[in-house]
Formats: structure tokens, C-alpha cells, sequence
């Protein structure tokens, strides 16, 4: 990892979030209005943001060496309850605030700044005999109302369903887009906490199927053990999600306790910039320019 990126001190003890960092604030920018910035940035929470928060961390502490980031994951709720203690100078999220956040006191406090958009993908077990499910067929899967694959298609073959934890925001947007008004069945199959974990338990595990997002399956090693099924016949891709023909994305956030300032408003800024396009492509997000 770049030097500039470096450990602080453990915020989550879970390995499996991805790198765990702490900072202390971020500066303004000179006071003579110049370039000059400075200043320590924690950005913490979905793990579907989290590689590009991540990569692009990198670029920024390489351009500005003077200021630090450090990125976790945690899930989507956790970055939004530590931005809005103060915890954090990032809460990343896969969903707005108010998903996560009742207290319209707090809320008021915090704001949305959209980064980028994301596509999710149904997984399932590479031995699984299906290619295709329709929204209801997910729905009767994540209920409990299909417990075998021959029952949309398939072989006679248990289904292992395989969930992220209610902190999640890639589960509120599945929640969102695909079950709607339907509610998982509680105690079912497995839960997991981040997307790595999700993805290995459905590599492993005969049968399953779970969601994960699309920057974690860019290549055919990241898909190894997997297939990626379509959503009533229509493949997650990024041209599918822009034309609005695919279901399952959502819009990715970097939310801050009121207007991000110094540091924390250039790295955002940058972000969403030309100029880190090609990276957000290349990670496997959707630049926002796609949606103008």
C-alpha cells in the first residue's frame, strides 16, 4: 500500500474488512488560496467502495503528499453512525443516510455526496445448472419459499442462500431493487459480513447464492469458483445498468458531517473529477458523467 496510507491506530478488528486505520481531521487548504494541501482522512464503511476508495486514496496521497488516507470497510452502516459521531471524515455507503439513520436531527447533519454509481451481481456456486432468475424467483429464494435449484431450472440440488449482515448496504440496495416489499427469512442459510467473504463462502459452499458487487468481479480470477447470473434475462453489465435495463445498482456515497471542507473536499472533488474517470471504469464503478 503507499506509504502515505498508513496505519494509525485499529478502529475494527475484523480482517476480513480490508485494511483498519484511524486519523485525526483534515486541514484547509493554504491559507495564501494556493494548492497546498494538507490533512488526515478516515474513511470507513461498504466494502463495495471500499477498492476504490482505496485505489483512488492512492492516487490522491501521491498527487498531495502532504495529506494521508486511510480506508476500512465495516459496511455501509457503520461508516454512516461513525461520520455522524464524528468518528470518521468519511462514511462510505452504498445507500443515503436516511437508510441507515432515523433521527432527523442527526440526519440533518450529514450530507450525501454522490461519487459514483455500482452494479451488483447474483452469484451462485459454479455448479449450480441455472443462468437466469427472474425478480420473483429471487424473491422465493431469499424467503425461504424455494429451497432447490430444480425448483426455477435447475438440478435437484439444495439451495445454500448466502446474505450480507443488516449493516450492509449492498443488502439494503438488494433489499431496494429486488425484494421490495418482501422480507427475508430470518435465520436463513448463511450471513456474511463483507463481499470477500460472501464471494469465498459461495466458491465453497455446494449450491449457493448470494450478491456481490461488480468491482469485485472484474476479471476471471475474481469470478474463479462463480457464475454470475442474469436478472430476467438481462446481464449486469454497465451499459445495461446506464440504460436502465439491469435492476440491481445503486448509487455509491462518500458522506460527511456537514459540507466536506480542506482535504476531505479535494479528495471528494477528485474523485468525481476527469480526472480519475478511466480509474473508476478500470475498478469496475460507473462514472457519473455515464448518468448526465
Amino acid at each position: 500500500m503507499n506509504k502515505r496510507v498508513k496505519r494509525l491506530c485499529m478502529v475494527l478488528a475484523v480482517a476480513a474488512l480490508g485494511t483498519s486505520f484511524a486519523a485525526c481531521g483534515s486541514k484547509n487548504e493554504g491559507a495564501d488560496g494556493s494548492d497546498k494541501i494538507s490533512g488526515d482522512i478516515l474513511a470507513v464503511g461498504s466494502t463495495a467502495l471500499q477498492p476504490l476508495a482505496e485505489k483512488t486514496g492512492k492516487m490522491f496521497t501521491e498527487k498531495y503528499p502532504d495529506v494521508t488516507i486511510s480506508v476500512q470497510g465495516g459496511g455501509s452502516g457503520v461508516g454512516i453512525t461513525q461520520v455522524s459521531e464524528g468518528s470518521v471524515q468519511i462514511g462510505n455507503s452504498d445507500v443515503e443516510a436516511k437508510k441507515k439513520i432515523s433521527d432527523e436531527n442527526v440526519l440533518k447533519e450529514l450530507v450525501n455526496n454522490k461519487v459514483c454509481a455500482i452494479g451488483f451481481a447474483l452469484v451462485v456456486n459454479k455448479d449450480v445448472a441455472v443462468e437466469n432468475l427472474t425478480t420473483e424467483q429471487i424473491q422465493d429464494i431469499f424467503t425461504g419459499k424455494v429451497t432447490n435449484w430444480k425448483e426455477v431450472g435447475g438440478s435437484d440440488l439444495p439451495i445454500n442462500v448466502v446474505n450480507r449482515s443488516k449493516s450492509s448496504g449492498t443488502r439494503a440496495t438488494f433489499k431496494d431493487t429486488i425484494l421490495k416489499d418482501k422480507d427475508e427469512k430470518e435465520g436463513l442459510g448463511l450471513t456474511q459480513d463483507s463481499t470477500s467473504a460472501a464471494k469465498k463462502t459461495v466458491k465453497d459452499t455446494s449450491g449457493a447464492i448470494s450478491y456481490v458487487a461488480l468491482s469485485n468481479l472484474r476479471n476471471d480470477s475474481e469470478k474463479e469458483g462463480l457464475k454470475l447470473l442474469k436478472i430476467n434475462g438481462v446481464d449486469p453489465t454497465t451499459e445495461n445498468i446506464s440504460s436502465n435495463k439491469y435492476p440491481f445498482w445503486a448509487y455509491e456515497y462518500m458522506i460527511t458531517k456537514g459540507e466536506p471542507k480542506g482535504a476531505v473536499k479535494a479528495y471528494i472533488d477528485y474523485i468525481t473529477s476527469d480526472e480519475t474517470k478511466d480509474t473508476i471504469i478500470k475498478e469496475g464503478y460507473i462514472p457519473m458523467s455515464e448518468f448526465k
